[in-house]
């Protein structure tokens, strides 16, 4: 119950960051364990989705299950790298857990949203990108006090290293794309 506990904390805390106000802080567990906890539900919606999308084929074997979440990790990992990115070229102080863990949550739904947002298929899910770039923009904002102009510039290269770390992946595991 703890999981579920920690999840509709997430839910209104980032209901607070949107409507712009103060205490969503008090709302998620800025710490290593609310760290663990938010990759945990992370990683439980990530085997989801490999688990519904691969329900009229069939589950692929561990190692296929790994890759597809590794791939799926992704809006993780360029939110990472964005935010440690951006505060190395700012110098900035301000604590990483204080964005991290809000989005790590943030790209939890994000995964939900583009699975289903996929299902319908076409262009429709570039509204899941979208909609990633506006909260990671709000955080932005609320966390770590930084201008519009950096908020908005972290938010759209988290998004565009996203979409560049899948469409490399796609590349690689092509024949044409494939350098082996």
């Amino acid at each position: 119950m703890k999981l579920w506990a920690a999840l509709s904390n997430a839910i209104a805390g980032w209901m607070m960051i949107l409507r712009g106000e103060n205490d969503w802080r008090q709302r998620f567990s800025l710490t290593t364990p609310g760290l663990t906890t938010a990759l945990i539900v992370f990683v439980f919606a990530a085997f989801l989705a490999v688990a519904v999308a691969s329900m009229s084929i069939g589950m692929p074997s561990l190692g296929g299950v790994l890759t597809a979440m590794f791939v799926l990790a992704l809006p993780v990992t360029s939110l990472v790298v964005t935010l440690l990115g951006t505060r190395l070229m700012l110098k900035s102080s301000e604590p990483v857990y204080d964005m991290l863990v809000p989005g790590i949550y943030a790209a939890t739904a994000f995964l939900i949203i583009e699975g289903l947002l996929a299902m319908i298929g076409g262009p429709v899910v570039l509204l899941s990108w979208l909609g990633l770039a506006y909260l990671l923009f709000a955080l932005a904002r609320a966390a770590s006090g930084w201008t519009i102009g950096v908020s908005a510039g972290f938010a759209v290269l988290t998004v565009v290293l996203l979409v560049a770390m899948r469409v490399a992946l796609y590349m690689l595991s092509t024949q044409a794309g494939s350098p082996l």
